[in-house]
């Protein structure tokens, strides 16, 4: 066996009294890709932010092809040959593939001061071809790629630096939690162009088929522990899970406790916006409603009309049998409607705020005397109940909400929908870039508000999710609905047949 080429050990982090990393380890090997595993809140963003040099550790002893090395910070990583992928894309939008890539060094001159655009296309392409990414213009400015292209300039721009053959680490955080199936499969050729250069890659994500399609090795962490790590050839699905989890999750989505109620909650008819039209349905109480299609179908956008995001054309909605006038997001919830967003950390949450501010953002009045003066006692009260409810993970109500976790994020949305138990929940997304041990919550918080009697609209690209949730599922094609079929006895491949066919 190779020697590691990146080696970190007895990593320990502490956060007052809160231990987020304890005693880790973790060996890379040249021409591998490791990959990271765990729930969220098991430790792996404080290993990486630790190699990045964001965060400082208690105690970490950290070799590079076996020298002891220190990074005090991330122009340190950089300086060592590691390089940071994260989900999020941070790219200028203005500018071109080529200055994207090299946006971190200086450009080539002519005469001194002049940019020599030839050769910095030039440049560009070569690092590209490289790569064995021959599709992108390195002219072509960035806002017009799709966020898969936007991904791999991404990638172009890590391999590049002062010594370009200085970077040997490439660490991906949820590289592909924006990716369609095409784009995913570019990123992989890429991979598989750092591992045949001898880079060694630690690859974090929640989809675990990912996993086991590009891993060699891989490290599940549980608890701020390295519980385990294993080659993947040899590992099943089901290992991975009893690792994370520390438990076996036999039945991935909960069973129907309490029969879908004969009362109709929720009547739409013939609902249009500028985005889409030609919708009508049905939603009884405690109902589950999936919504499928494939990307750009209008699956966010018809519940971004329902919550009044988007104005309606036609709005001939009804609520328990009445006429509903167009409504805005802050009269959605006053009217019964709770709406959990695709994007939390854009449309959902205040990250820099408390998550009690977070829960009660949407019920101040009520929490207020006289519709007035905020009752503070019944704020903190309130979120304080409902943290429990939904087993939010954090040192108290009063923490930021960006120091949580994504599955705790997403928890706390669901909290805020809990407060007042909603007629109808619309939920988008809800389980995205959350890991299995999370998703599990949040499926049985899902069904906790069916037996409640609350209709519940579900938008989701996860077809297990629609199967294994949802009574009946709609499906969205070109931004009209296509049909509305029983979920009971449809398979996946039923499923992605509608959706292509409904798009043919």
């Amino acid at each position: 066996m190779s020697a590691p080429l990146l080696s970190i050990g007895s990593a320990s982090k502490t956060y007052g009294s809160n231990p987020a990393l304890i005693d880790a380890s973790l060996d890379l090997l040249p021409g591998q890709v490791h990959a990271l595993m765990g729930e969220n809140g098991a430790g792996k963003s404080t290993l990486i932010k630790i190699l990045a040099g964001v965060v400082t550790p208690d105690h970490a002893e950290i070799r590079l092809r076996d020298r002891p090395v220190r990074i005090h910070d991330p122009q340190d990583a950089f300086n060592l040959g590691l390089r940071f992928i994260h989900q999020e894309l941070n790219v200028v939008s203005q500018l071109s593939a080529a200055e994207n890539i090299f946006v971190s060094l200086p450009y080539p001159r002519r005469a001194g001061f002049l940019v020599d655009w030839r050769r910095l296309h030039a440049d560009a392409a070569e690092v590209l071809a490289q790569l064995g990414i021959r599709h992108i213009d390195p002219r072509e400015q960035i806002a017009r790629l799709s966020p898969g292209d936007q991904m791999l300039i991404k990638i172009a721009s890590a391999f590049v630096g002062a010594d370009q053959s200085n970077a040997s680490v490439y660490v991906m955080d949820e590289p592909t939690a924006a990716l369609t199936g095409n784009e995913t499969a570019r990123l992989f050729r890429v991979i598989g162009e750092l591992k045949a250069k001898g880079c060694a890659v630690l690859y974090v994500t929640h989809r675990m088929e990912e996993i086991f399609e590009i891993g060699d090795m891989v490290t599940v962490m549980r608890d701020g522990r390295v519980v385990e790590t294993r080659p993947i050839q040899g590992t099943t699905p089901r290992d991975l899970i009893r690792l994370m989890t520390g438990r076996q999750l036999e039945q991935t989505y909960p069973a129907r406790g309490v029969p879908v109620g004969e009362a109709v909650t929720l009547e739409v008819r013939d609902l249009s916006t500028r985005q889409i039209s030609g919708i009508h349905f049905q939603l009884r109480a405690g109902e589950i409603l999936g919504v499928a299609g494939l990307t750009g179908a209008g699956r966010s956008e018809l519940l971004a009309a329902l919550i009044g995001a988007e104005r309606r054309l036609t709005h001939d909605v009804l609520m328990d049998g009445r006429p509903l006038s167009p409504l805005s997001p802050a009269r959605a919830w006053d009217a019964g409607f709770a709406y959990v967003p695709e994007e939390r950390r854009a449309q959902g949450l205040m990250l820099s705020r408390s998550i009690r501010d977070n829960i009660t953002l949407p019920h101040l009045q009520r929490l207020s005397r006289g519709g007035v003066f905020l009752n503070r006692s019944a704020e903190r009260a309130t979120s304080s109940a409902m943290g429990k409810s939904v087993q939010l993970k954090a040192t108290g109500t009063e923490q930021i909400t960006r120091q949580l976790s994504g599955g705790n994020q997403q928890k706390v949305l669901f909290a805020r929908a809990m407060v007042q138990t909603p007629r109808v929940l619309l939920l988008d997304e809800p389980t995205r870039g959350v890991d299995v041990g999370a998703k599990f919550d949040i499926y049985s918080l899902i069904r906790d508000f069916s037996a409640r009697g609350t209709a519940i609209l579900l938008a989701s690209s996860d077809l297990g999710e629609l199967l294994g949730l949802c009574d009946r599922i709609l499906v969205m094609r070109k931004r009209r609905q296509a049909a509305v079929v029983e979920a009971a006895g449809l398979t996946a491949h039923d499923l992605l047949t509608l959706c292509y066919e409904a798009s043919a």
